[in-house]
């Protein structure tokens, strides 16, 4: 017996953004901050820290958001 998941808009939504915030702060994030110190580019690094924070606070309010979903049990149709 096979079980198809479906996901609704907002929550597949919510997966992609998760994603993408990801993506930019384990893979991207910190090099550009290391590129900003090796060009001796304060003001970058600084606002790059800025960025990271925002996108931490990101990952935190959509993982709330997913981790809501699924106690509620909106991520199977």
């Amino acid at each position: 017996m096979t079980e198809k998941t479906r996901l609704d808009n907002s929550t597949y939504n919510i997966l992609r953004a998760l994603g993408k915030e990801a993506d930019f702060m384990y893979s991207t994030v910190d090099r550009y901050i290391e590129d900003a110190n090796k060009d001796n580019r304060t003001h970058l690094v600084e606002i790059w820290n800025e960025m990271k924070r925002d996108k931490e606070k990101h990952l935190r309010m959509l993982r709330e958001a997913l981790e809501k979903e699924a106690g509620e049990q909106k991520l199977s149709k």
